[in-house]
């Protein structure tokens, strides 16, 4: 019980860390998918090993499961399922004696993807996998071998004739693979555990039978939405204002007064990358700057504050000012002493609309 209680608590302390970064996904391609809540449909079928006094071969009965459940964010979902066909008993007597009874098992499970809690959402990963615990009522009937053996004085202690009703608990592991966005291929093994009524022997100890099923996952719905990436529109440079000399009485030439020089480089949701188009505003930059050996140059970045929070929004304005500020060291060759870095992360916002604010500012003078 003191591992359950450790894993339990485990996975939600996990979750709390990355619950928002786990929601948004981002291609190569700048292409945006954010994770939507979805129902989803469980079929498979296996074999069924019971613990018993018998050889292993002796004990396998075939199983089926059917589950309905409901994925809530990308780490955690939850499911109905039932379980159920055929278990088998064994009692070793003087010889060695096989029987069997049906059952069926509704319950309820509760499913930690551990692909997505410790790796990230991914709605394209091919391999995912999950813990689940749970459990439910287990409802046997059909016990007619067993009945039969007890009339041949086979000394069964808790047998039960026409049905019985006990509880179960359950844990266990699926492994899923993507067929496509809606089907997955599952293979799952869990463990589960009754009382000690539930063959029909009294063992002084838990009954327990393991089932190894594999079948397919099917989403009812999207499971995700997809955001194409925005196109930032290139600001128009600003006109370079001439100063027109005025004549004096000692003519002398007067100094052409430089403006300033401005390039705003625009980020994806949740990113810190670079992408070529506007990298062409780094090189405007670093045009500016070789052209102008004494000019300096500000480097401050920002998020937008219509996602993620205070902690994030921090992180990634400070990751989009040193990106930049580490384009013009190292690739660009410019001395670290003329560059100025700063962040502001989502608590000032540059431009009213939301979406422009996931920038670094950039401004030469």
């Amino acid at each position: 019980m003191k591992f359950i209680k450790y894993l339990f608590v485990s996975l939600f302390l996990a979750a709390g860390m990355n619950a928002n970064a786990q929601a948004t996904y981002t291609a190569a391609d700048g292409t945006e998918y954010q994770f939507k809540k979805h129902a989803f449909l469980n079929i498979e079928g296996g074999a069924q090993h019971t613990l018993g006094e018998a050889k292993f071969g002796d004990l396998i009965s075939p199983n089926v499961q059917l589950g309905l459940g409901y994925q809530f964010n990308p780490w955690f979902a939850a499911r109905i399922q039932a379980n159920g066909w055929q278990s088998k008993g064994g009692f070793n007597t003087d010889i060695n004696t096989v029987y069997k009874y049906k059952y069926v098992a509704p319950g309820l499970d509760f499913m930690f993807n551990l692909s997505n809690l410790f790796c990230g959402w991914n709605p394209k990963r091919v391999f995912n996998l999950t813990a689940f615990l749970g459990g439910g009522a287990n409802f046997g009937f059909d016990n007619d071998e067993a009945v039969a053996l007890y009339q041949q004085h086979v000394p069964f202690r808790y047998l039960w004739e026409d049905n019985q009703i006990l509880p179960f608990g359950r844990g266990g592991l699926e492994a899923s693979f993507r067929l496509s966005d809606a089907v997955r291929f599952v293979i799952e093994a869990n463990a589960n555990i009754t009382t000690d009524k539930y063959n029909s022997k009294k063992a002084d100890n838990p009954d327990w039978y393991f089932n190894a099923l594999a079948g397919f996952r099917i989403n009812l719905g999207k499971s995700y939405t997809k955001v194409e990436p925005v196109v930032v529109p290139e600001p128009e440079p600003e006109p370079v204002k001439v100063v027109e000399e005025k004549p004096v009485v000692k003519p002398e030439p007067k100094p052409v007064k430089v403006e300033p020089m401005r390039r705003d480089v625009f980020f994806t949701i949740n990113s810190t990358k670079v992408v070529e188009k506007e990298e062409a505003k780094v090189r405007d930059i670093v045009d500016y700057l070789n052209k102008y050996p004494k000019a300096k140059v500000s480097v401050t970045g920002y998020a937008d504050a219509g996602t993620g929070n205070d902690r994030i929004n921090d992180r990634l304005a400070a990751g989009r000012a040193d990106i930049v500020a580490k384009l013009l060291t190292e690739k660009y060759n410019i001395p670290a002493d003329r560059i100025m870095k700063d962040s502001k992360g989502s608590r000032v916002q540059p431009f009213a609309e939301n979406d422009l604010n996931r920038v670094t500012i950039c401004i030469a003078e």
